[in-house]
This record gives structure tokens, C-alpha cells and sequence, in this order.
């Protein structure tokens, strides 16, 4: 975020953009934002070709999305997102774009099957891009989440991108919340990732699949994405676990009697993180580097586990095989109980929002270690939300 000494230095008070809320006045919001554009290298005429006249969409004042990932079951989502229809149509593309997909895999040693399977997740490769005014939706954003400054740093990266030549004005078309093209880029992201698979010409995110798959594959290296390493491995949890960590390294978890699901050996290196989605009773996976790698993309884990999935299935493989139980999970409200009542109780010191990620599940684990639940597999079930109510 952009520091109030380098806001007075741009001639940008804060009172200026506050009086812009107050009034409601959202034309001169998005004038209080020419001292960043400036400042990002924005030319007066590119400014003003885009803010005069630009009108704030009503369809998105006071909205705040409701994503999939972060509310469906995982069962549900999986069903979904990581579908054998849309694995079907992947193997379409792996046929068509075999030439591209292997040296954008060679040159960023990132599978050709996540590349894909990233690509169907975003857009349903190419189906649903989205037809919104990118720059219209960043400014009414900003101006309708003035607590959040990842909306107005977006709508300048987006004047970088139309200063720079790197896109018209006309091309920039995109999700209610101002991703583009087919890998659903950000601004941002296409000015630190987009790239020419031939290298000579502005990278084409919106109707070159080469482009859009090299620029998949540059965001993922970029985001940690060790090569050979499989994002997810699905195990079962063995005979006489003890339950005592729920975070290892694949070397520690086959010490203790873990291998894949087949029986096959386990990764030799990396960190590995136990993940029961369905509690202990429901599918165990491993959660390797590259998962947490995919996180990059989008923060879910649901998101992460189907672009794991769907790229196995893609290879060949039939996605998870264990049998998921019956749902016992928490809705939103639930485990923002458990999230607050593990932070009054000093086992969470995160966010309190209902979404539950890694740190989350850690802190349920050390809860449950220390109130002698077992199993300790880190699930926010309902008789879990209960015994943690009774004993507060």
C-alpha cells in the first residue's frame, strides 16, 4: 500500500480521497488516482483517455463475491472443477497443442497437465473469459473497498499495460473483478508473468493458447513449482498413527508407515502436509511443495486440490479414490466459531473469515492434541464445534 508520505509527496492527501467517498462522488475518486498513474510511469493522455467519462457500474457497488472454493465441500467442488468431462476436453487441447505444451513444460518445468488444467479451471479453456470494462470494474472497486488498495494498484498496473502498448484499451475485457484473458490474469500478474511464446510480440493472453500456456507456466516457476514433484499424493492413514504432527517431510511420513494410495513409495524429498478434507474418516492426501506452490494462483486449497486432481485425470488417472463421507462439515458462521474460540483459547492468530486453510487446521490439530481428542486430524466438524462451545 501506498505510504501517506509518498501520498502528500504525489500531492495526494488523504482528505482529498476521503472527501471524494464522502460525496459519493466517484469522477473525482478516480482523479485522486493520477498521482499513482504518474507516478507507474502513466502518461497524462492515457490517464485521461480512460478516466473521463468512465462511469462507475452499479452492478458492482457493495459486492462481495461469494467463490465456490472458499464454501463448497470439497466433495462437491472436486465434482465439479475437476470433472471427467472437462478432463476429456483438456485431452482435446493436449492433442491440438502437443508442440507447445512440451517446450513450454521443457522451458519452465512445469507439467503439461497442470498447464491445462490450470487453463480449464480459469476459463474453461477459453469458453468463459469474461466480457466486463476490466478498468470500469478496478476504479469501482476502489472506489466502492477503499480499505482494500489491491483494486486501485490493479486499475494502474491496467494504464501500465495500455501505456506500455501491451494491450488497446478495447482488448481489455475480463472477470467482475478485473482478470483477463484465458489464464485470468491480473494486471499486475500479466505485467510480471505475461509472456510471447515466440518472444517477439506483446504476450496475447486473450486469443494465443501458446501465449496464454507459457504465461501459465512463467507465473507458476515464478511461484516456487519444483519440477517432478506432485502437488498431491492420496494415502491412507496406517495401522497405530499417532496423530502426534500432522506436517512432515515425505521421508518422515514413510518412516511411520505412509505410501500412496497404490501402496507405491512417496516422494524422497519435500515437505509434506496431511490433509483429511472429510475428517479422519473421509480421503487422506499429502500436500506437497507444489501445492502450496498452486496457492499462488488462488489461495483455496479447494482450488489448489482440483487443479491437482483434474491433472491427474487428465494423465489418465481417476481422481480421488477413497470414499468420502457423509458431509459434516461447518458452514461459513461454524468455523468462524471454532477460528475465534481457538484464538481466545492462543491457538490462532490468523483472520477470523470462515476459511479454512493450513494454519487453520494446524491450530485445530494442537487443540485437539492438548484436549485429548484423537483422532487430531484437523477437521472443523460439528461435534468438534460443540465440545470446543461447552468448554469455553
Amino acid at each position: 500500500m501506498i505510504s501517506r508520505r509518498a501520498l502528500l509527496a504525489l500531492g495526494l492527501t488523504p482528505l482529498l480521497v476521503s472527501q471524494a467517498l464522502a460525496r459519493g462522488d466517484f469522477s473525482a475518486f478516480v482523479a485522486t488516482l493520477w498521482p499513482r498513474a504518474r507516478a507507474a510511469g502513466v502518461s497524462r493522455e492515457t490517464f485521461d483517455a480512460v478516466a473521463q467519462g468512465l462511469a462507475a457500474d452499479p452492478s458492482l457497488l457493495g459486492l462481495r463475491a461469494k467463490q465456490a472454493e472458499f464454501s463448497k465441500p470439497l466433495s462437491a467442488y472436486l465434482a465439479e472443477a475437476a470433472s471427467a468431462g472437462r478432463a476429456a476436453r483438456a485431452r482435446s487441447h493436449l492433442s491440438s497443442h502437443a508442440a507447445a505444451l512440451s517446450r513450454i513444460e521443457s522451458d519452465y518445468g512445469v507439467d503439461k497437465e497442470i498447464l491445462l488444467a490450470i487453463w480449464g479451471m480459469e476459463t474453461d479453456f477459453g469458453r468463459f473469459m469474461g466480457d466486463r470494462d476490466v478498468l470500469r470494474s478496478l476504479a469501482t472497486l476502489a472506489f466502492a473497498h477503499a480499505d482494500n488498495p489491491v483494486y486501485g494498484d490493479e486499475f494502474i498496473a491496467g494504464l501500465v499495460m495500455i501505456e506500455k502498448g501491451l494491450a488497446t484499451r478495447a482488448r481489455m475485457k475480463g472477470s467482475w473483478a478485473g482478470a483477463m484473458g484465458n489464464p485470468q490474469f491480473m494486471p499486475s500478474a500479466f505485467l510480471k508473468h505475461g509472456v510471447s511464446y515466440r518472444g517477439a510480440d506483446a504476450p496475447d493472453i486473450w486469443t494465443s493458447v501458446p501465449d496464454s500456456l507459457a504465461s501459465i507456466g512463467n507465473f507458476m516457476r515464478a511461484s516456487g513449482w519444483v519440477a517432478g514433484s506432485p502437488p498431491l499424493v492420496e494415502t491412507r492413514i496406517p495401522e497405530g498413527f499417532d496423530w502426534a504432527t500432522l506436517k512432515q517431510s515425505f521421508a518422515a511420513w514413510s518412516r511411520v508407515g505412509f505410501s500412496d494410495i497404490d501402496g507405491d513409495a512417496l516422494p524422497a524429498t519435500g515437505e509434506a502436509m496431511l490433509f483429511l478434507p472429510a475428517g479422519a474418516k473421509g480421503p487422506a492426501l499429502l500436500l506437497g511443495p507444489n501445492f502450496f506452490a498452486l496457492k499462488a494462483y488462488n489461495f483455496s486449497d479447494s482450488y489448489a486440490a482440483a487443479v491437482a486432481v483434474l491433472a491427474q485425470r487428465i494423465a489418465g488417472g481417476g481422481g480421488i479414490r477413497a470414499a468420502w463421507p457423509k458431509d459434516d462439515g461447518l458452514d461459513a458462521a461454524g468455523r468462524s466459531r471454532i477460528q475465534t474460540i481457538l484464538k481466545q483459547q492462543g491457538f490462532y492468530d490468523g483472520k477470523i473469515d470462515g476459511r479454512f486453510g493450513p494454519i487453520t487446521r494446524l491450530a485445530v490439530h494442537a487443540y485437539q492434541k492438548r484436549a485429548g481428542i484423537m483422532p487430531a486430524d484437523g477437521f472443523p466438524s460439528k461435534a468438534l464445534l460443540a465440545r470446543m462451545s461447552g468448554g469455553e
